[in-house]
């Protein structure tokens, strides 16, 4: 009998080409797929909830594989086992088993970015959030935010080019906060296209920086166009902090 395993994953992206396995350049799902062929001595393939860019790092994320062992949910050195063999910055939380169809990506109902800004400079920082020393205003930010939820096609944030069928997203929430000098902008969505993070908050800098009004922002959404918004903020201060699930595909 096969069954079916979710895992809840994190991982510092700065030593990996995105997640997905591609020719010549090491990545997370590569990694893990090496790891758990070896403790479960079988062909094991591990398949993600979505595919992170290069330098892109991840608090929460989930991936399913198939097995024929069984309970592995159960074993509490399993988790112990498959960390020892894996890099430091890749760890394993839980193992989860699912129904024999639940799908990590197809069934995911919501994900979770965050991105990281911090205004004064700090040396430990360096990998995990954007230095960006520049003043800025977090509110107007915030309600150029709140404009995301009215739309569905976001074509004017998404990296040309790609294989998708549409570039419609529901946005469910999206919102800036701030710390001492530490900003962090949270957006919520039933999927994301490639870049559209990144992009959304290049453009948001735009406005509280005031090179574009709240206006302007909305009407770049409007064209669907690329070009038209700002450029996409650096990788490493870009996380996925959470997938949620329906809770009947847990067993």
């Amino acid at each position: 009998m096969i069954n079916r395993y979710f895992i809840q994953i994190s991982y510092k992206g700065t030593n990996y080409h995105g997640w997905q396995i591609q020719p010549n350049a090491i990545s997370v799902q590569e990694v893990l797929t090496k790891s758990f062929s070896t403790i479960l001595r079988e062909d094991i393939e591990i398949t993600g909830a979505g595919r992170t860019d290069t330098g892109v790092h991840a608090n929460f994320f989930i991936a399913h594989f198939d097995s024929k062992k069984t309970d592995l949910n159960l074993k509490k050195d399993f988790l112990y086992k498959i960390n020892g063999i894996l890099p430091k910055d890749i760890s394993v939380q839980s193992v989860l088993k699912v129904t024999p169809e639940a799908h990590a990506r197809f069934d995911a109902t919501s994900r979770t970015y965050h991105y990281y800004i911090h205004l004064q400079k700090d040396p430990f920082l360096l990998e995990s959030s954007w230095y960006y020393p520049f003043k800025i205003d977090l509110q107007l930010m915030n309600e150029a935010s709140q404009l995301l939820l009215n739309f569905r096609d976001f074509t004017s944030f998404s990296k040309l080019h790609t294989d998708v069928k549409t570039n419609n997203c529901n946005v469910i929430e999206a919102f800036w906060t701030q710390e001492n000098y530490n900003l962090k902008f949270t957006i919520t969505a039933d999927r994301f296209l490639r870049n559209m993070v990144r992009a959304i908050v290049g453009t948001l800098l735009e406005v509280g920086k005031g090179k574009i009004t709240i206006q302007e922002f909305e009407k770049i959404i409007k064209t669907k166009n690329r070009s038209e918004a700002g450029l996409s903020v650096p990788a490493h201060g870009l996380f996925l902090a959470n997938i949620t699930y329906d809770n009947r595909i847990f067993i």
